[in-house]
């Protein structure tokens, strides 16, 4: 396994553009935090979004995985990436040709990308913590570690999103091509579940029970929108007579919704790779 990993981070080190996206992510999950807990006045006008509460425990852990999330797709272009440069440099070919199958080649691959997932989730784990004792009024031990489960989602969501994406480099070879299929399926979701939604005549649970299990909406349903929760949002939607009730917990099926599309997107690598002439 390290032998693998070790493969993989030597490919990914002597890439610059690899290098400057990565560093960019993590400069960029830092910055979101960072620029939250400003504080912003314009005369009359002042924001500061940590006292809405965005920072308090267990609330955090929600807010910050969800925004952490969102910017997934700059290590999405790192493994698209990763897989284009493969054929485009033959090192593909040199690595099966100096004793790497290509069963090791694709778990090379998988490895990488849930090791990205990995440390995305401890680096958020981190920041969060740090920014939750800095600015949360609420930082009883119980508190602290409720919700903890929004880790879990967050690192599930991109291991799942990370192997779509290892696949689609394999389909199709070319970053570019790729990422753009990638923006092509999400359009094409979004459209069919506006369709399914509008055509099936039914309670919600009914046209959610289909479209849950479209690969990108079932990553997304992991973590739902945090700011629905915020006091200030709710207390602005009673003064207009709304009311929200959505369901913001993490549900076994989804997880395991998520765990069965990766698990085809690496099979489906895998076969892919076996079928080609290299």
């Amino acid at each position: 396994m390290l032998r693998l990993l070790n493969i993989e981070f030597i490919k990914l080190w002597n890439n610059r553009a690899s290098k400057v996206l990565i560093l960019a992510y993590f400069i960029l999950l830092t910055g979101i935090a960072l620029f939250a807990s400003i504080k912003f006045n314009f005369g009359f006008f002042k924001f500061h979004a940590a006292e809405m509460g965005i920072f308090n425990f267990p609330y955090i852990w929600h807010f910050n995985t969800y925004i952490a999330a969102s910017i997934k797709f700059f290590l999405a272009i790192v493994i698209v990436s990763m897989m284009a440069n493969e054929y485009s440099n033959k090192t593909i070919k040199q690595n099966l040709i100096d004793g790497l199958s290509k069963k090791e080649f694709i778990a090379s691959k998988f490895i990488t990308v849930t090791v990205f997932a990995l440390i995305s989730t401890i680096f958020i784990f981190l920041v969060s913590l740090i920014l939750g004792y800095s600015f949360s009024s609420i930082t009883e031990s119980y508190h602290v570690f409720s919700d903890l489960e929004y880790l879990l989602a967050f690192f599930v969501k991109l291991v799942g999103f990370f192997s779509m994406c290892l696949f689609l480099g394999i389909l199709i070879k070319r970053s570019a091509f790729a990422l753009g299929f990638l923006l092509v399926w999400y359009i094409i979701e979004k459209i069919a579940y506006g369709l399914i939604r509008f055509q099936i005549d039914a309670t919600k649970d009914h046209w959610e029970s289909i479209t849950q299990w479209f690969p990108l909406e079932s990553m997304s349903n992991l973590i739902m929108e945090p700011f629905s929760r915020l006091g200030a949002v709710k207390e602005i939607a009673n003064q207009v007579g709304e009311q929200f009730n959505f369901d913001y917990s993490l549900h076994w099926y989804q997880i395991g919704i998520v765990l069965v599309w990766t698990t085809l997107f690496i099979l489906g690598s895998y076969r892919l790779l076996l079928k080609r002439d290299l």
